[in-house]
């Protein structure tokens, strides 16, 4: 059962869910960058969050034994089916794909963009908070 307040901050806890997930994607890339053999994965955000927000990719339900049991609600196990090897890096003599100076990059800018979103819901908590008292 979702509430209106449920459905008012969907995208924003969808994406705050979502960069999570890419920020740990980034991390194993760069801790993995001497692996031989290991290859680069990125996880592509957009069509994560849109299979996110339309229902698809949904964990299976949790069997349950009492009608009072919520079932949880994480994005993080269902975004995994857009993760996908990074097209265009360089293979090492190792057969290691990790590219430091792209992880780094991809790694800042997913903060930022994390943090924005964390602003952005701030700023609607605050705007809610406002209306209610007064």
């Amino acid at each position: 059962m979702t509430t209106a307040l449920d459905q008012h901050f969907a995208l924003l806890q969808q994406s705050l869910d979502l960069r999570a997930y890419r920020q740990q994607l980034l991390a194993a890339n760069m801790a993995n960058a001497d692996t031989p053999n290991y290859k680069a994965v990125d996880l592509n955000f957009s069509a994560a969050l849109r299979g996110a927000l339309s229902g698809q990719g949904q964990a299976m339900p949790l069997a349950t034994d009492n009608a009072a049991q919520l079932q949880p609600q994480s994005t993080a196990e269902p975004a995994a089916a857009f993760v996908a090897y990074q097209a265009g890096n360089s293979v090492r003599l190792d057969g290691n794909s990790v590219n430091m100076n792209r992880e780094q990059a991809a790694f800042a800018r997913n903060s930022l963009q994390y943090e924005a979103d964390l602003t952005f819901i701030t700023g609607k908590i605050k705007t809610l908070a406002s209306a209610i008292t007064g």
